[in-house]
């Protein structure tokens, strides 16, 4: 089994947005649509602090199309435009998508959406046209804060490699089990993860 992923060290992640900027220009996504959010959680009080500043804290989470095991956007796409490659990557075929928008209103993370030019639904492909050739995705690749990297599930995230081939396991800070998190799972399955330590995490969207 294979299950490509990303993951995103928040504690490196300064919300710079470059991995939103280079995914929008490698993928032509058009403006007011994104492939890649980063959203701002917080600032919420510091446990037995005041509430008030200083005794805040704040992280950026990066939300993109999550890749899932068990894609509801795949079970419910009437054609077959939404199906999930060998590599455990979600996939869109174009030439398939009739824009219902069946995997727009499935999708629990709101990652999806309806291109009203070409009325087929897009989202985060996970670069295909790039990792196809062994490369890492474009946000990957443009994270300034060398926060992001990709690799696959089942061979642990301590062999995630990063821009400049930065491999997650001895480039970042230990982390362990209790610091490694995922978004909501209603049993699809998400398999993008993410690394806190030292905060509260707050990933419900």
């Amino acid at each position: 089994m294979t299950q490509m992923a990303i993951a995103t060290d928040l504690n490196r992640c300064v919300g710079c947005l470059a991995c939103s900027v280079a995914c929008k220009a490698i993928n032509s996504v058009a403006i007011g649509s994104y492939w890649n959010k980063v959203l701002r959680i917080g600032p919420n009080p510091i446990e037995g602090g005041s509430g008030d500043f200083p005794d805040v804290e704040y992280y950026f989470l990066t939300v993109q199309c999550q890749h899932c095991k068990n894609p509801e956007c795949v079970a419910v796409c009437p054609t077959q435009a939404s199906h999930k490659l060998e590599d455990g990557t979600v996939q869109i075929a174009k030439d398939k998508c009739i824009g219902c928008q069946f995997c727009v209103m499935s999708c629990p993370y709101g990652v999806r959406y309806l291109n009203q030019e070409e009325k087929v639904v897009e989202k985060c492909t996970l670069c295909e046209q790039r990792t196809a050739e062994g490369d890492v995705p474009q946000c990957v690749s443009q994270c300034g804060g060398n926060a992001r990297f990709f690799g696959d599930l089942d061979q642990g995230l301590d062999s995630f490699k990063g821009a400049g081939d930065y491999v997650l396991g001895s480039f970042i800070e230990p982390y362990d089990s209790s610091d490694v998190h995922m978004l909501p799972d209603v049993g699809n399955g998400p398999s993008m993860r993410y690394i806190l330590r030292k905060h509260k995490w707050q990933g419900s969207l």
